[in-house]
């Protein structure tokens, strides 16, 4: 029996391919649809402009008015010349002469008090602007070798010339100290030699080393001589 419709006619087969043609029509024209805007025509109509509905204004002309120049200045008065008739006598003034004579005048000056001299306290030697100078220690230039000269220098001449045999003798042991303060004067005199130790023999042999020191140069503030105070410590120690 032969088939009522011809096979290659059958449009069964392609329904898939139909349907997805529809579903998309479909989702086109729901899109646009949702896309689709709509205006009022009153609003549309407010944006246009006919030309011939505008008026042309007149721009007034302005005129720059320039202000008028400045009156000039009124003339000055004339000089008024008064007439003097010759049988009329005239003061003259007399104009001083301001030369200077060579005579010259004599100003009586009033004595004059001499002020008096300055007089400067004793200073400290780690105060002192010129220190003394121990002699030897001339050949230094600057204030901090002249100093640690004499330093030495006394130190050495104390040391040769102190019997620290005292110690031993007066019983006493360990580390001894003798404490001397004197003063080198404006004559640079080693003078008021003070001493405290812990025995009065030892005191009385340091006074009596530090009198020996030689004379020195004395030293100077603001170019002056003055007198330097000077502390020395001697220490020694008793061997046992």
């Amino acid at each position: 029996m032969k088939p009522k419709k011809n096979p290659k006619k059958d449009l069964g087969r392609k329904s898939v391919l139909f349907f997805q043609i529809g579903l998309i029509l479909m989702l086109l024209i729901t899109w646009r649809a949702i896309e689709w805007k709509t205006y009022d025509k009153e609003a549309i109509d407010q944006g246009v402009v006919q030309f011939d509905q505008l008026e042309e204004e007149d721009v007034p002309i302005t005129e720059i008015q320039t202000p008028p120049p400045p009156p000039p200045p009124p003339p000055p008065a004339p000089e008024v010349i008064e007439v003097v008739e010759d049988d009329v006598e005239i003061e003259e003034e007399i104009i001083e002469s301001t030369e200077v004579t060579d005579e010259p005048e004599i100003v009586e000056v009033a004595e004059v008090e001499e002020a008096p001299e300055e007089v400067i306290e004793d200073v400290p030697f780690t105060a002192i602007e010129d220190v003394p100078l121990f002699p030897g220690c001339e050949k230094y230039k600057t204030n901090a070798d002249r100093k640690k000269c004499m330093s030495d220098k006394i130190k050495n001449f104390v040391n040769s010339k102190f019997n620290t045999d005292l110690g031993s003798e007066l019983g006493l042991s360990g580390v001894n100290r003798v404490y001397v303060r004197f003063k080198i004067d404006r004559n640079g005199k080693v003078v008021g030699v003070q001493a405290r130790a812990p025995h009065p023999r030892l005191q009385k042999e340091a006074e009596r080393v530090v009198g020996m020191l030689p004379n020195m140069v004395p030293g100077k503030q603001r170019g002056k001589p003055v007198g330097v105070l000077y502390s020395l410590p001697i220490i020694f120690q008793v061997q046992d």
